[in-house]
């Protein structure tokens, strides 16, 4: 039996997720997490795609990503970004082998709606991990660039984020408040469940236009931005 298509959509952001084989640790060392995410630069780069958050775990990372008008670009950088660590990775043990699971898992998000909470969920990762009691200050994350800790000239910011305030510090003082905030289970569910299905989170209206163009049955879908003052 063939595998479903995967659902991707051009200039919608993607959650991504991608696991180790049998969830084994990926990232042993600091040296892998950099060398990870020096790869993830340059790919953006070099296949044109916006990245909005990332949370490197040990046995699996978390990334937003738009692949702008090229939907396509967006399997192109995750083979070579896996294939580049999976190298690295034998190279450093002499094995040989693979490193990830089969397929990333990916959901395209209707950013007007969803993109902040889906950029929270990534984020928080680590707190619900324990592995951080401050998911701003865990190293291997863009939490802390998007609260204002520290740098990474390389971020993307979306237009959602950039709307919470009219400067950097604003910006990232309602983000920390928000990404701190009393969070509902319905909202954890719906982005959790939508990643593993590979399905669409949007309102009814974008869904059932999402679901014309495609031909495909859309139907996940909820709440998930900071409220208007």
């Amino acid at each position: 039996m063939s595998r479903e298509k995967r659902l991707l959509l051009a200039n919608f952001p993607h959650h991504i997720i991608q696991r180790g084989h049998n969830r084994q640790t990926v990232f042993v060392g600091e040296e892998d997490y950099r060398f990870y995410l020096k790869n993830l630069e340059e790919l953006k780069f070099e296949f044109e795609c916006r990245v909005y958050t990332y949370c490197l775990m040990p046995n699996h990372v978390h990334l937003i990503i738009d692949p702008g008008d090229a939907p396509e670009n967006l399997s192109r950088l995750m083979k070579h970004l896996a294939g580049r660590q999976t190298r690295y990775a034998n190279k450093k043990t002499k094995r040989s082998g693979t490193l990830w699971e089969g397929r990333f898992k990916s959901s395209p998000i209707a950013a007007n709606e969803y993109l902040l909470a889906c950029c929270r969920y990534v984020e928080l990762n680590p707190l619900r991990a324990g592995l951080a009691d401050d998911p701003t200050r865990y190293p291997w994350s863009s939490c802390g660039v998007r609260t204002g800790l520290k740098k990474c000239e390389w971020l993307d910011f979306d237009p959602y984020y950039m709307g919470l305030g009219k400067t950097p510090e604003s910006r990232a003082q309602r983000y920390r408040k928000w990404l701190l905030g009393t969070i509902e289970k319905k909202e954890m569910r719906l982005i959790r469940e939508a990643a593993q299905r590979g399905k669409l989170t949007a309102s009814r209206q974008i869904e059932q236009e999402i679901s014309r163009q495609t031909g495909r049955r859309i139907e996940l879908r909820g709440p998930g931005r900071p409220k208007k003052k």
